[in-house]
């Protein structure tokens, strides 16, 4: 054990002297890839044919696939998703949650702040949070992406119980309820079991935790990283979280035009823990809306 841990440390050693030496006032852009997959079969795909699958998948993959770039110093980063032109008709938005991969995420690891443009319903917000750190646990594996030396590290990360990432249907690909969930259901009667059976997101479920991988390189001695992720000891050029993959394809050091990183500044401000909140209560809004058209109504009236 002893000796893989000293190989390691050498190895680290060398990478690190192999480190270009950076300016105070150096700058760099990371291109990223972000793809995440989905099981078409979870959400009735099997009843679909090959051709209705394909069209969908078409329709999905605005939405699955992204391109982002992050903008980094010593201290601060910005991260954008790479917007292209889109085609007449095209939807940024997918059911009021505005953009699904949120807008502008701003990380200052010097201050430990968090800043993100979000909008919700066609009203924008402003996520100012304290920029919190996972506990990264630091493996020995290495690999070369690009031409840099990466090296793994893991963790474990709580999951937004609205993140869409990470959301399946209950019960799996056969769309059937754990038998815990066939009890709790049970217990459910008249107006109460009605809405449900009419709300589609009873049938939707997120993990509470999720693993995560990434590979950074201390040739880029920076914490920074795409996303929501940072706090090793070089530049994350991978990420491997749950069904969401997200790999560096190009990084530019000193670019001859340098870009301000400036913090994102319009909407209402909110903590992560007021943006949940308010969610929360769109989304029982909603279930009611659900359940009271289930009912013949909107106003909801109980059956005679």
């Amino acid at each position: 054990m002893k000796k893989s841990v000293s190989k390691f440390a050498l190895l680290l050693l060398a990478v690190c002297l192999s480190t270009v030496s950076f300016a105070q006032d150096f700058q760099g852009k990371a291109y990223y890839m972000s793809k995440t997959t989905m099981d078409l079969d979870q959400w009735g795909g099997r009843e679909m044919s090959p051709e209705q699958k394909k069209r969908v998948e078409e329709r999905m993959k605005s939405f699955l696939e992204k391109e982002y770039i992050l903008t980094f110093n010593k201290e601060e980063s910005i991260y954008k998703e790479d917007e292209k032109l889109e085609a007449p008709g095209g939807r940024r938005g997918f059911g009021g949650f505005g953009s699904m991969g949120g807008g502008p995420k701003y990380k200052n690891v010097k201050g430990k702040e968090l800043l993100q443009a979000q909008e919700f319903f066609g009203k924008q917000f402003l996520i100012k949070d304290e920029l919190k750190n996972l506990e990264w646990k630091m493996g020995t594996e290495t690999k070369q992406i690009g031409q840099y030396t990466c090296f793994k590290a893991t963790a474990t990360k709580t999951v937004d119980q609205f993140d869409w990432r990470s959301m399946r249907r209950r019960g799996g690909k056969d769309g059937e309820k754990k038998e815990g969930d066939k009890v709790k259901d049970s217990t459910k009667t008249g107006d109460k079991a009605d809405a449900d059976s009419n709300d589609p997101m009873s049938e939707i479920e997120v993990p509470k935790t999720i693993e995560v991988v990434a590979w950074y390189t201390p040739q880029i001695p920076i914490n920074q990283g795409p996303d929501d992720y940072w706090g090793l000891p070089g530049l994350i050029l991978e990420v491997n979280a749950d069904r969401t993959t997200i790999l560096c394809t190009k990084i530019i050091m000193n670019p001859e035009e340098k870009e301000d990183i400036d913090k994102p500044s319009k909407g209402d401000e909110v903590t992560q823990k007021e943006y949940t909140e308010i969610i929360t209560k769109k989304m029982e809004e909603m279930r009611q809306m659900y359940g009271g058209r289930g009912r013949g109504g909107r106003g909801g009236g109980r059956r005679n």
